[in-house]
């Protein structure tokens, strides 16, 4: 133990006195270099810390010039870039002169020529060509054009050369759009399935013409259209017009196109109006299976990117229209969050209104759908497309707020799926998954589910009247649309959509469907109109009185003929002993309205003021045949 002690003794003895020594010691890195006295820096141990900084700085630089080496010896055109990359820097500038923007592209293009295709796809020089593509003259973008032909397949699969070709599309010529597409031909299908290229084909096929989308849609249709050009013309635009011409068979159409469709299912490569183009003539003609195969991939999230174009929100519709309990369940949760955009998308919002008309569980509906409708309710009133899952609620299928084309497409159908009786086709869908037996035959209230064809051929079961009123009066929709319209009366009156959701309102909807349970809110609303209405005329105002505003005029004088209640109160608040005020313009046509309504207590209410100003010739009124 002593002896132990004496050891330890001896260390720590020889520690101390190499702490306290003034040999100098090795350091790995200063925390600082600090600004020290001549005294400090002439002392031996500064000077290996200044040593050590020196060679750190060193050292960085030879990794850096290491770093250009590899660099250059792995890209071919490392230091042309580097020389583009600082012209480009000068000609992307904004408060450049046109003279100077142009010396400078004209340097670039002399330097890259003969070797743009080389280096489009470098991140560097994709970027220098998409300016000198936008800014150059047209003798130079076709040059860049003649370059850049022979690569266009494999550049069109490129990262970064994408964007250039689509630059290039969106300035070429027609004739060198032509020569574009024409060189696209066999390669169409294989571009789709590719994430980078298939945005080359859309935006080829969004720019080209009618006779070049059909050329480009046939090459999916058969390996015959692959191979060979111009064997259809526009009479064939139908898939079944194609195949009756020449003659193909269904079977193997069916099997080609699945084949190139199915992969682009399966990687979500679904935003691109070709392919939901594709995706509706293969569901023309395809047997129920096949048919429920789709819809059964479709349905749920991946929908929702396919309902900004028209033929994406036609297959919205077929999914909703034929789509098992279940799938309209998963389209109506992949639509969470998403609600208030798709609402206010031209196309979107029919897909709303085809789910209002069809899905009978109204309680998820209410939950996911109406619950986030309500959230943005006075922005939608008075938007084009946001108003009209409302208007649907409130008077369904009307031709005044939806066009032919709208209420064709919302009764659209699956021919295959549509029929009761129908046989299979030889062969078993490509589409086809693992069926679900744990709750296939269930709906979502725990109901069995019959067959597609027999259950909902033609949308739900519940009676129409029933599933309106669950979804406009009984989830509360109703209420909140009657306060909205009297917190914003006079901006939806002058309002040239908003004025349509408040005059349904007004009316308490078709049938009278929101009378029973609303008819005080609605008195309160007509009593708000009336009041507004009531205001004194501006004398110097921009801002034009609701009896004489353009849109407002017009909606309170429908309001007049159709809905005999509000007649009254505008009349009692309003326009009593006033009418000499308001029998010019277009507040005249308020004042007529009295005279022409098909209500006899409206007529007599008002017949003896308006004779009197008829009889001293300040109003005129000439009453319309019928």
């Amino acid at each position: 133990k002593q002896l132990n002690k004496r050891k330890r003794s001896q260390k720590q003895e020889t520690d101390g006195a190499s702490l306290n020594s003034s040999k100098p010691k090795l350091i790995s890195k200063p925390k600082s270099v600090l600004k020290v006295n001549r005294k400090e820096a002439d002392k031996p141990g500064q000077k290996q810390e200044k040593a050590v900084v020196v060679d750190k700085k060193l050292s960085r630089s030879r990794s850096k010039e290491l770093a250009e080496a590899r660099k250059k010896k792995r890209r071919k055109h490392y230091t042309l870039e580097q020389e583009l990359n600082k012209l480009w820097e000068k000609m992307r500038q904004r408060n450049i002169p046109k003279v100077d923007r142009s010396r400078l592209i004209s340097e670039t293009l002399n330097k890259m020529k003969g070797k743009i295709s080389e280096i489009a796809g470098s991140h560097v020089s994709s970027r220098v060509l998409q300016t000198c593509v936008k800014h150059c003259t047209q003798d130079e973008r076709d040059l860049v054009f003649m370059e850049l032909r022979p690569n266009f397949i494999s550049l069109a699969r490129n990262t970064y050369a994408v964007h250039l070709i689509t630059k290039m599309l969106d300035n070429a010529s027609k004739e060198q759009l032509a020569e574009f597409i024409s060189s696209l031909h066999g390669h169409v299908g294989a571009l789709l399935r590719h994430m980078v290229g298939s945005l080359v084909i859309e935006h080829a096929y969004n720019l080209g013409n009618a006779t070049q989308k059909q050329a480009m849609l046939s090459e999916l249709y058969s390996p015959e259209l692959q191979l060979f050009k111009d064997l259809v013309t526009m009479k064939e635009s139908r898939l079944q017009d194609v195949i009756t011409k020449l003659q193909l068979s269904k079977p193997s159409v069916l099997r080609h196109m699945a084949s190139i469709l199915q992969p682009i299912v399966e990687k979500g490569i679904l935003d691109h109006s070709i392919i939901h183009r594709a995706l509706i003539e293969y569901l023309s003609i395809a047997d129920q299976s096949s048919a429920a195969d789709i819809i059964q991939l479709l349905s749920g999230e991946s929908l929702v990117r396919m309902i900004h174009t028209k033929d994406g929100y036609r297959l919205g519709v077929l999914c909703v229209r034929h789509g098992t309990p279940k799938e309209r369940k998963k389209i109506i949760k992949g639509m969470k969050d998403h609600v208030n955009k798709i609402a206010q998308d031209k196309f979107g919002s029919l897909v709303l209104v085809c789910i209002f008309s069809i899905v009978d569980d109204t309680r998820l509906v209410s939950e996911i759908i109406i619950r986030e409708l309500e959230k943005n309710l006075k922005e939608l009133l008075l938007d084009q497309s946001g108003r009209r899952p409302f208007l649907q609620l409130l008077h369904p299928d009307c031709p005044r707020y939806f066009g032919p084309d709208d209420l064709s497409s919302l009764s659209h159908f699956i021919p295959s799926l549509r029929k009761k009786a129908f046989s299979l086709a030889p062969f078993s869908s490509p589409f086809a998954g693992p069926v679900d037996t744990e709750d296939a035959g269930e709906d979502v209230n725990g109901e069995t589910d019959d067959s597609i064809a027999d259950a909902h051929p033609d949308g739900g079961k519940k009676d129409p009247h029933l599933r309106r009123k669950e979804l406009l009066v009984d989830s509360g929709l109703a209420e909140k649309l009657v306060d909205a319209c009297c917190e914003m009366g006079e901006n939806l009156l002058k309002s040239k959509y908003g004025k349509e959701v408040l005059y349904e309102v007004a009316t308490g909807g078709a049938n009278g469907i929101l009378k029973p349970s609303l008819g005080e809110k609605l008195q309160k609303l007509h009593e708000t109109i009336a009041s507004i209405a009531a205001l004194p005329k501006p004398e110097e105002s921009a801002e034009e009185h609701i009896l004489e505003q353009f849109h407002s005029s017009r909606t309170i004088r429908k309001l007049i003929l159709d809905c005999p209640e509000f007649a009254l109160v505008l009349w009692d608040k309003a326009l009593r002993g006033k009418c000499s005020m308001w029998c010019k313009g277009h507040s005249s046509k308020v004042i007529t309205a009295y005279l022409e309504s098909s209500d006899p207590d409206v007529v007599e209410l008002a017949k003896e003021e308006l004779q009197a100003l008829i009889d001293k010739g300040e109003f005129s009124f000439e009453p319309r045949k019928k």
